[in-house]
């Protein structure tokens, strides 16, 4: 079973709703006990970094991820601010970051005449071959974005797909079982479809 974290900031419905579609079982949770049951973790995000940091703390759910996710090693997906909670901090606020994943999320700094931000809509991704959440996306792959910040990590081998919006930038990051997209998966039909399904087979 999949847990969606329920921590008053994300799609939550809309993510679960693509679980049905594609016949895995999910729960969207703040539940300790459930927390605990779960094999995976989706942890999703829209709005600002620091209000999403905090709302996580006051939650009561960061304990009980921390120890499964770090000590148990079951995998977990961020999904758009989602994703930038996994670093160690914004651009766009002052809180500290989960520090997870050895990385900044950092403003595009663009010609907004050209390259509005946010940066909105689908993008082809280019994804690493040898990323499992990935398979069978390797062509074509294109993604719903919708974002004013990006991911820089600090080691190359934590980037896992990139997208073009006035350069490259990072779209995913993958640390051992921690993973992340600034995409959203279940805005993007069949690819998200297919994407999310190869996260509940990790």
């Amino acid at each position: 079973m999949i847990a969606i974290l329920d921590y008053g900031v994300g799609n939550v419905k809309s993510i679960s709703n693509m679980f049905k579609k594609i016949g895995v079982e999910s729960v969207i949770t703040s539940d300790e006990e459930i927390l605990n049951s779960a094999s995976k973790y989706i942890l999703p995000g829209v709005g600002a970094f620091d209000y999403g940091m905090n709302q996580l703390k006051r939650s009561g759910v960061l304990p009980a991820l921390e120890r499964e996710v770090l000590q148990n090693k079951k995998p977990i997906l961020g999904i758009c601010l989602g994703m930038q909670l996994l670093t160690n901090r914004s651009d766009e606020g002052i809180e500290n970051g989960l520090g997870w994943i050895d990385a900044e999320t950092l403003k595009f700094k663009l010609d907004t005449n050209v390259y509005p931000i946010p940066h909105m809509g689908w993008n082809e991704i280019h994804a690493k071959s040898d990323e499992k959440l990935f398979v069978d996306l390797h062509q074509e792959a294109r993604f719903y974005f919708v974002h004013s910040y990006f991911v820089s990590c600090a080691k190359e081998e934590n980037v896992a797909a990139t997208c073009h919006y006035g350069g490259n930038f990072t779209c995913s990051i993958h640390r051992e079982n921690i993973y992340g997209v600034q995409f959203h998966p279940e805005k993007s039909h069949k690819f998200g479809m297919r994407l999310l399904k190869n996260f509940s087979e990790l």
